[in-house]
């Protein structure tokens, strides 16, 4: 079974600067990345209705309540609320109806209320839900970010890594995590990569010891979090080993589910690690973009053939 992950209410309320209009005396935890419209649910109908959802009640959930009788209200409050939803927040200001806070209190489910119109208010907590409970693990590697593009760099350890991170933040690049990468799964199609806190913006270089990053290089050559769009991994170049030289065939590796393309790079004296990662990113976003160079080289290297020259 998948680890499931967690957060506190209190990440959402700092997060998103909520105003508590009812707070109970417990822990609150949410353990959804989804959110709910219960509009369905506080007319009476419960199938279906997910209670690990936080719950956001724009102007027609509002407006509903209000045009119910105090008893009519009541009664379909106690029925929502007793499904135990881990909170309730309401959108664009709006005064909650008239027994709402205390039916809430009964339960012990928290009341919150956001300035944002609903629309932009289940975008932002949906958004930070998708990156607080996403799947992760941690792996062996560093992540920079060159020319936008998310590299995350496998090898051995002693190949070079931290040292070709360093060189990528001289050139202009900025470095993200060294040595331990948390990638986490925010997306059927997206991996975001960051440090664990306790390393974050620090690098190891052998014979020299940690260096922090931000303080060496500026504040523009860190960032917390970066899409991981390609892997460059690093091996000691074998004498004799066929190497890719057209690129023609795609590398990719799994994570979580999730292919991410491949480029293997043999390691000797005298490359110039940074130079051909930035190559490679380059090479990675034309890609993106539907350009692709190995593709273009064989097609005329066919017709050239083809025509005998």
């Amino acid at each position: 079974m998948p680890e499931k992950y967690t957060c506190g209410i209190g990440d959402i309320i700092s997060k998103f600067s909520l105003e508590t209009l009812y707070m109970p005396d417990r822990e609150i935890k949410i353990e959804s990345m989804d959110i709910n419209r219960p509009g369905l649910a506080l007319t009476g109908f419960t199938g279906h209705f997910d209670n690990k959802r936080i719950q956001i009640l724009g102007k027609s959930e509002h407006q509903y309540l209000q045009e119910l009788t105090d008893s009519e209200r009541e009664k379909h409050l106690e029925t929502f609320m007793a499904l135990q939803p881990p909170a309730l927040i309401y959108s664009s200001s709006l005064d909650p109806s008239s027994g709402v806070i205390d039916c809430a209190a009964r339960h012990e489910i928290p009341v919150l209320r956001s300035a944002e119109n609903t629309s932009d208010l289940v975008a932002m907590v949906l958004a930070e839900l998708r990156v607080l409970l996403a799947p992760r693990i941690t792996r062996h590697g560093v992540l920079v970010e060159v020319y936008g593009e998310g590299i995350l760099i496998f090898g051995d350890s002693g190949i070079g890594k931290s040292e070709t991170a360093i060189e990528l933040v001289k050139r202009g690049h900025r470095l993200i995590a060294d040595d331990a990468v948390e990638i986490k799964k925010v997306s059927a199609k997206t991996l975001v990569g960051s440090a664990p806190e306790l390393i974050k913006h620090y690098v190891e270089l052998r014979g020299i010891g940690i260096i922090d990053v931000s303080r060496t290089f500026g504040i523009g050559a860190i960032k917390d979090t970066e899409k991981i769009d390609m892997i460059v991994n690093l091996e000691p170049w074998v004498q004799g080993k066929m190497y890719d030289r057209f690129s023609g065939d795609e590398e990719s590796i799994d994570i979580m589910g999730i292919k991410v393309p491949m480029t293997t790079i043999p390691v000797k004296t005298g490359r110039n690690l940074a130079v051909i990662i930035e190559i490679a990113a380059i090479n990675n976003r034309q890609k993106k973009m539907g350009y692709n160079t190995a593709e273009e080289f064989n097609q005329k290297l066919i017709a050239s053939m083809e025509n005998g020259g």
